[in-house]
């Protein structure tokens, strides 16, 4: 007799429903790339939108004949006089090369930052909340628990111990119920630091600020021109020498990064402004305390092909180091700025920073022009 036929086998079914996993793979990957995609969208109109309205000049009010002007918003301003300078830095990071010859006509800004005291006034006339204020959306973080989705901000907060300095994360971290009012969390506030530069202002925030104020934020090469004070090429925002008289002109870190500040300028945190001598314009506070934001975008080569005059940045923005948040500019260091680490309080340095966010060390000044 021929032996019994064997059963059939039955089909594999994981090749099938590998195929499914693959495919749900896929199209969770899309929904979230055209998710983030229409954040980064949303972002840059946003922005965009603001600064080209604070850009559009307002036609001045006719003045009666025989009346002088007002010119009540200068109270607080430097006027900075037109003229060519070259910015950037050959010693400095990539992005600060190459050294190109600047033209600017003159304009006005601020003496100091933006402090606690103004910026509440400001929050008293207009009722604005900040960034780190509101609730954020949904949409721009798929996937996160409702429960972590509360009103915080960054703040800087280093574990103890030696760390890598090439992880910033380690030393920051969002904390919930951290804003201008709360520089350092919910348990903290600003009584005492009226004078001090306010912080954990976004970008939005301080544009906010600026059009209440009928002012703008200065440009990237404004802002440059008006922190060497009228020298030329010199490393610090005060000259050549890092600690004249043996005495430090900022308010920046001493000691190692990030958790043993030696305090040898006299601050750990924010100092009040004009707490150090001003530069060659008579401005205060533009080398460290906090970084201030600027109205340009951020690409690390613009300085490759940017116009010799009135550069007003870029049109978009990227960072290689987040290629898909796109970030505006930020310059003049803080408080928390270190020769082992950034270096980041000399006039030529760059910083860049979504412009939806504000940290603990994130502040302004406003500019304006004729």
């Amino acid at each position: 007799m021929p032996p019994p036929t064997p059963p059939p086998t039955p089909p594999l079914r994981w090749p099938k429903i590998a195929l499914v996993l693959v495919a749900i793979f896929v199209l969770a990957c899309v929904l979230f790339m055209i998710k983030e995609v229409k954040r980064v969208r949303r972002i840059r109109k946003e922005s965009t939108d603001l600064r080209t309205s604070a850009l559009q000049t307002a036609p001045a009010p006719a003045v009666p004949a025989g009346k002088p002007p007002d010119l009540s918003w200068t109270n607080g301003m430097i006027w900075i006089p037109g003229g060519t300078f070259l910015m950037g830095s050959e010693d400095g990071q990539a992005d600060e090369k190459p050294v190109h010859r600047v033209t600017l006509d003159g304009f006005w800004i601020e003496q100091y930052e933006v402090t606690n005291e103004r910026f509440e006034q400001f929050i008293r006339a207009t009722g604005y909340l900040t960034v780190a204020e509101r609730k954020p959306d949904a949409k721009d973080f798929p996937g996160a628990p409702p429960g972590k989705l509360v009103p915080g901000s960054i703040v800087f907060t280093p574990p103890p111990g030696e760390v890598p300095l090439d992880d910033h994360f380690i030393w920051w971290k969002y904390v919930p119920g951290a804003n201008w009012r709360h520089p350092e969390g919910p348990d903290s506030d600003i009584k005492g630091r009226e004078k001090h530069p306010v912080v954990h202002v976004a970008w939005f925030d301080a544009m906010a600020y600026a059009k209440w104020a009928g002012k703008r934020l200065p440009t990237e090469a404004e802002w440059e021109y008006a922190s060497r004070g009228g020298q030329e090429q010199q490393p610090y925002v005060w000259g050549a020498e890092q600690l004249p008289d043996g005495k430090w002109r900022a308010n920046i870190w001493q000691g190692r990064f990030p958790n043993e500040n030696a305090l040898a300028d006299g601050y750990r945190l924010t100092a009040p402004v004009g707490s150090y001598p001003s530069n060659g314009y008579g401005l205060y506070d533009m080398a460290g305390n906090v970084w201030e934001w600027c109205s340009d975008w951020y690409l690390p080569d613009y300085y490759e092909r940017s116009p010799p005059r009135n550069p007003a940045g870029p049109d978009t923005s990227f960072d290689p180091n987040e290629p898909g948040v796109p970030k505006r500019v930020q310059r003049g260091g803080s408080f928390l700025c270190s020769d082992l680490y950034c270096k980041g309080y000399r006039p030529s340095a760059r910083m860049k920073t979504s412009p939806d966010t504000g940290l603990s060390h994130s502040g302004f000044r406003c500019a304006r022009s004729r």
